[in-house]
């Protein structure tokens, strides 16, 4: 992790500013506090490439955490910064109301440290994936704007990185495509031929170590020779991905919308906002371990006459 990263904490209780503080700074992290929303929006608008990351409290004077959400997300420039909300209020519709605006993640206080410490890891890291994906596309060419029929095949988390980048170039707006895809994948290989549980990501994300049974489980014989295939075609009016992994399937109904009940888990919503905002249309074939997601009009988009 980079323990440099900058952190826009915004709390107006003196007393738990100073011990998000100092928790932060002890993990390494650079802290800048604000006591209320207007002061933190002014501070953002002065710095817009200066922050990493932001930790909103919800009630707040002057500016209220909500409205300082939606003006984060509503600018261009700020709306990459992951937004981590934590307040008192756990119900239901407050939860639903910060994630559908855009928050990365939903804490309630008291602040647990070490969630908290996984949560913010878990923001910067995918913050700095999806930096890398927006510059991989930015610097290439887009010869797959051509493309219009082809079979991957691919088995591990750094191949379905590099087909994800590869295959968003395909699209007419590669940066709203690439997330969605890799979400994908990476699900293919973990969840699919892995058979890593939601239960268990959830733990091995706790105590960092993700990435390693990841890697264990790609060596040993019951998993070693298993792929993830991907099918790409280009139709008239769309263009179709479809992803299918060698596992026993899984129970995908509750994952295509945000659920409350996962709200507080590490992880969860990726298949939910790559439905939300990467595709138009997002489908799960049989038991699950086929999914096909749509862009429409991809080519009169990418300016091609069919």
């Amino acid at each position: 992790m980079n323990q440099s990263a900058r952190i826009l904490l915004v709390e107006d209780e003196d007393i738990i500013a100073i011990i998000i503080r100092e928790l932060l700074a002890t993990e390494g992290f650079v802290v800048t506090v604000c006591t209320d929303g207007f002061a933190a929006w002014e501070t953002l608008q002065h710095d817009q490439t200066g922050y990493d990351l932001v930790l909103l409290d919800r009630g707040l004077p002057k500016m209220d955490g909500m409205e300082l959400l939606r003006l984060i997300k509503g600018d261009r420039a700020l709306a990459s910064i992951p937004v981590i909300i934590q307040t008192a209020r756990s119900d239901k519709q407050s939860i639903q109301e910060g994630l559908s605006q855009g928050a990365y993640y939903y804490l309630t206080k008291p602040i647990q440290p070490e969630v908290l410490l996984a949560v913010i890891n878990a923001a910067l890291q995918q913050r700095r994936e999806l930096q890398d994906m927006f510059d991989s596309v930015n610097r290439a060419e887009r010869p797959l704007a051509f493309l219009y029929a082809a079979d991957f095949r691919f088995r591990d988390l750094e191949q379905a990185k590099l087909l994800s980048h590869c295959l968003a170039q395909s699209c007419p707006e590669p940066e709203r495509v690439i997330q969605g895809l890799q979400e994908l994948m990476i699900n293919a290989v973990e969840h699919g031929n892995l058979g890593i549980s939601y239960a268990e990501k959830g733990e091995l994300m706790l105590a960092g170590t993700w990435q390693d049974e990841i890697q264990r489980r790609l060596q040993l014989p019951e998993f070693n020779k298993r792929f993830v295939s991907v099918h790409f075609q280009r139709l008239p009016d769309k263009l179709v991905f479809t992803v299918q992994d060698q596992g026993e399937g899984f129970d995908w109904q509750d994952f295509l919308d945000f659920s409350l009940e996962r709200v507080f888990d590490l992880h969860g919503r990726g298949i939910a906002m790559a439905r939300l905002m990467s595709f138009d249309r997002l489908e799960y074939q049989g038991n699950g371990n086929t999914v096909s997601a749509v862009v429409n009009s991809a080519s009169s988009l990418c300016g091609l006459d069919n």
